[in-house]
């Protein structure tokens, strides 16, 4: 057999090998090229987001427990939230918020229903009230307990599942598992850095249990004797009971002796459901007086003097300063109405034990035919306001509160009086300014009267009480009153304190601070500000 020769083999390879890279020319790159791996930041939000879906699915399947509280069976359960705190549902009563601590979970406990059993032994035995607050400690700490567990539970089968099912990687899930067990630590210890026992006293309630802040007494001993609060919790349980049995309202607690309760409306406005809300806060809360800083009206015509009638029945004092939409016609209408008292010019007067004084808005604008004067008016009428309870104070007769209609003009009284109640903005707003004195800026009693159906949704309808302790004359604590508007039936109340008298804080300044013409800046009697933030700029509502 003829031998081939050798440059001719070596032709025959060159070619195969030209062929073979020629075909894996063809082929396709790997797939590495094709599907680009995620950046890492972008994988770790996925974890973070699997984490965080996982554990709320599940705390809302298995997260919850249920607790016997006194007489009563509640389910407790974590939610995740911006702001933290505890919400307690009493169906159908309503509920009660409390700041109870910082951090991305809240406390819910829902009151379920009673145990008759339970129940039926607190009304045969009523010995054992005594001791029921005790025992609702009890029973809440063990709840709580149990809650951790469970939560932790919880929280990493969630997060372990639905990382399972997304990564489908065991490695992964457990990492999303141990995640979040971190996070619910983290948030517990959160919580635990920042809870604050004494959030029972500035609570907000909604529904039929905004009746139940209507006790209150000296705020320091509130803060440092819990006896008769904690009574009242006691009797806020056991008539539960009654609740579901009978239909009745909350009971009608006795409000403290020591207590002078203040109602302040403003800016009515014309609106007749005003007059049956006020009749009912005079009775559920036992107003000793009534403050009206102005704006009862819209126009301020005569024909409007009917509408000032039902005032006459409202069942307390009623001291009443004009507002830009009320006239001199309006003014000299409700000086004939025997349980009026109209304050203009920094004219004083005493009622409940509570020294007043007052001026009228210099400006009378009903509508935008009228020119306004501009603050310059307001800051003459109560420059005016000042000078009047500087006399009072020399004569030594120091007045506890002014009232004015307008903010500018009750700034005007800073350091010549512990407290000064105004309107016109158509909302609440607390402060203490410069010189030590309290502002209280109050909403519209009225809902804005026809304004209400000018915005997008109906305006709420606002009034406060006010408990100023009965020796000192300064105030307590007060309680912010928000009702819905036109065709919403939602009312809350919140509770506050003055910062003065929390505890450890320094006695507020009496009633004969001096003014700001005799005080140098930064010597003033100033406690600081409640709420440090400027008020508005003013409107014409």
């Amino acid at each position: 057999m003829a031998r081939v020769p050798a440059t001719a083999l070596h032709r025959i390879r060159r070619a195969s090998g030209t062929f073979t890279r020629h075909y894996r020319s063809l082929r396709p790159h790997p797939s590495a090229e094709l599907v680009p791996q995620p950046h890492p930041w972008l994988r770790a939000l996925g974890m973070v987001a699997v984490v965080l879906l996982g554990a709320w699915l599940g705390l809302l399947i298995v997260g919850d427990v249920r607790v016997p509280v006194g007489p009563m069976n509640t389910t407790m359960t974590l939610h995740p939230s911006v702001t933290g705190g505890t919400k307690i549902s009493v169906s159908p009563l309503g509920a009660l918020e409390l700041d109870s601590h910082k951090a991305p979970v809240r406390l819910d406990v829902n009151v379920d229903q009673l145990d008759p059993v339970r129940a039926q032994a607190l009304v045969d035995h009523p010995e054992r009230i005594s001791g029921l607050q005790q025992e609702i400690t009890q029973d809440v700490e063990h709840g709580t307990l149990d809650l951790a567990a469970r939560s932790c539970v919880a929280v990493v089968s969630g997060a372990t599942a639905l990382g399972l099912a997304v990564y489908r990687r065991p490695r992964r899930a457990v990492a999303a598992g141990g995640l979040a067990l971190s996070l619910l630590a983290a948030s517990g210890a959160s919580a635990y850095a920042t809870w604050n026992p004494k959030s029972v006293l500035e609570p907000k309630f909604s529904g039929l249990l905004s009746s139940a802040p209507s006790l209150v007494g000296n705020a320091r001993s509130i803060v440092t004797e819990f006896d008769v609060y904690q009574k009242e919790l006691a009797r806020l349980v056991t008539n539960v009971t009654k609740l579901y049995d009978v239909t009745s309202t909350l009971p009608a607690y006795e409000p403290d002796p020591t207590t002078i309760r203040v109602l302040h409306v403003s800016d009515i406005h014309l609106n007749p459901a005003s007059w049956k809300i006020i009749a009912s806060l005079v009775r559920q809360y036992d107003v000793n007086v009534i403050v009206d800083s102005g704006d009862t009206m819209d126009h301020g015509t005569a024909a409007e003097n009917g509408f000032l009638d039902p005032v006459a029945d409202l069942g307390a004092p009623y001291l009443w300063v004009r507002g830009n939409h009320d006239s001199l016609i309006t003014q000299r209408h409700l000086e004939r109405i025997k349980n009026v008292r109209v304050l203009d010019d920094g004219r004083a007067i005493t009622v409940a034990g509570l020294r007043f004084a007052g001026i009228g808005d210099p400006q009378f604008t009903p509508d935008r035919s009228v020119a306004p004067g501009g603050d310059r008016a307001e800051e003459l009428a109560g420059a005016r306001l000042a000078s009047a309870l500087r006399d009072q104070r020399a004569a030594g007769t120091p007045v506890d509160v002014a009232i004015a209609h307008e903010p500018t003009a009750a700034r005007q009284a800073d350091g010549e009086v512990p407290l000064v109640l105004a309107g016109h903005l158509h909302h609440q707003h607390m402060e203490v300014m410069r010189y030590g004195t309290r502002l209280r800026l109050e909403g519209s009693t009225g809902g804005s009267g026809l304004r209400a159906v000018e915005g997008r949704y109906p305006a709420p309808i606002e009034a406060s009480i006010l408990y100023l302790d009965r020796g000192t004359r300064r105030l307590q604590a007060w309680d912010e009153i928000r009702l819905g508007g036109l065709g919403r039936t939602t009312a809350e109340v919140t509770r506050h304190l003055p910062e003065e008298n929390q505890p450890g804080a320094r006695p507020a300044p009496s009633a004969t601070s001096p003014s700001p013409s005799a005080a140098s800046p930064g010597t003033g009697p100033s406690t600081g500000p409640a709420r440090a933030r400027a008020t508005p700029a003013p409107t014409t509502p």
